[in-house]
This record gives C-alpha cells, structure tokens and sequence, in this order.
C-alpha cells in the first residue's frame, strides 16, 4: 500500500448534476485517497457513471466542484486538460474497443496519438502491457469478435494501463463475467495497484468486489452519498439503501463478514 493513503487524489465537493427536470446528483461530496481502490457503489440510475464520466470531463456537473490530480476541472485549460487525460486510464463498461481495430491497435492507440515514440518502442510497451494483464502474446493479432468477454476486459485494462496513468478510472470493470472471470479481474485489479502504485476508482455494483478488493467505497442514494467508508464502517450506517444492498440475498457479505 502506498504511504500516501491520506493525501486526496480526487475530491467532489457539492456537486449538483441535473439533466432537464431530473436532479441525479444533489450534493454529492467525496474524496478518493491516493494509493486506494475506492468504489462507487448504487442502484440502477443513483448517478454512479455519471458521477464517474463528470470526473474524466466527459460530463459537466450543473454545479459543485470536482478536483483530480490537483486540477479544478471546471475551470481548467485546454492545455492542462489534455495533460490531465495523459495521466489517467479509462475502461469502459463493455471495453469500448475499436471493433476494426486489432488487440494491438486497440492497445496502442493512445501511444500513437500522444507519446510520438519511435514504432518499435511503441510495439515493445503493447506488447508488455498485453503480457502484464495475462493475455498471451498471439492475442495482439486478433480482433474484438475474435474475445472472450473476460478477455476484451483485459485488453481495455491493457489499453488504460498503456500511458502508465497514475489513476485509473473503471466502470463496471467485472458486469458480464461469470464468477470465477469476475475473480480473476478482481485479482488482475488488486496486482496492478500493488504492483504500479495507481490509484484506482471503480463503479461497481458487485459486492463480491466490495468484500475482496476495495478499501473504501461510498454509496450513492437519493441523489446524495448515503455512506462512505471501509466495509465495516459501512455495514454498521443504518440508511435504508445502506441496508437495501448489505441484506437480503445480496447480504451474503455480512454472513461471509462473521460479523
């Protein structure tokens, strides 16, 4: 674990995101610290990708104040934008690979685009992050259709990892995997944050993920935050969409917690 555990990497403070006459956010405020997993979890329309597609500047929220990497998004330049973009990974919910693109080029994109490095080095850097994400080297060759579900997650985890961010932002990173897949992402998640030191914010709304490899997470409801925290401390908030998600059939948690 990183020794900055304490320092914020992201903070959201106040934000109010409206779309018409719909309200999805009405003061939302949290912080992600850096070195940590931190997860974003809530039902269907609590506003979780949204709130993570206002963070990566692909939506401005109608109000509030949202800080990454020390940059007050919404009042940044163009130029400290396209900084800020080369410091960060995306994935995206089902991969969003370039379906006429190869596994290579879809890895290789951003490199091309930004780094103007010789070729060579750029084929040397795709084809390490395609090893480091457990993909055999002849994956580089196929195309999206050619995937399995858990292997176009790792292609787009290779293609996020690919400018060496310092912050990754995945949402829904194991939705559509079997179990033992989800696992395994899981694990492939927990080794690339030990072993790169990235600080990670994920959208998710698998609890197994929650249990395994988040250190903190808040929960969105009622277009606010309801709870944030470490497991425990979240299981003890008596908010009912708290207690929606943590009983039940989904409460398996607390039965596996013994507590």
């Amino acid at each position: 674990m990183s020794g900055h555990m304490n320092e914020p990497i992201v903070t959201v403070k106040d934000v109010v995101t409206r779309f018409g006459e719909v309200v999805v956010h009405d003061g939302v405020s949290l912080s992600v610290n850096r070195g940590e997993i931190y997860g974003l979890l809530g039902g269907s329309g609590s506003g979780k990708s949204t709130l993570l597609k206002e963070m990566i500047m692909l939506l401005q929220p109608s109000s509030g104040e949202i800080n990454v990497l020390g940059r007050k998004l919404q009042t940044i330049s163009a130029a400290d934008s396209a900084d800020l973009r080369r410091r960060w990974g995306v994935l995206f919910q089902a991969g969003a690979l370039y379906s006429s693109l190869t596994v290579e080029e879809n890895v290789g994109i951003k490199l091309r685009e930004y780094s103007h490095l010789p070729e060579k080095l750029v084929r040397d850097i795709v084809a390490m992050k395609i090893d480091m994400v457990g993909l055999p080297a002849n994956a580089a060759g196929l195309y999206p259709a050619e995937l399995s579900g858990g292997m176009i997650k790792r292609v787009a985890l290779a293609r996020a990892l690919a400018m060496d961010p310092e912050l990754l932002f995945l949402d829904e990173p194991t939705s559509g995997l079997d179990p033992v897949g989800a696992e395994a992402f899981d694990r492939l998640i927990l080794e690339m944050r030990d072993t790169l030191g990235l600080s990670i914010v994920m959208v998710t709304h698998d609890l197994d993920s929650i249990w395994t490899i988040v250190d903190r997470f808040a929960v969105l409801g009622e277009r606010k935050v309801v709870a944030e925290g470490r497991l425990a401390e979240v299981l003890e908030n008596p908010h009912p969409v708290v207690r929606q998600f943590f009983s039940g059939e989904r409460g398996r948690l607390r039965s596996r917690n013994g507590k």
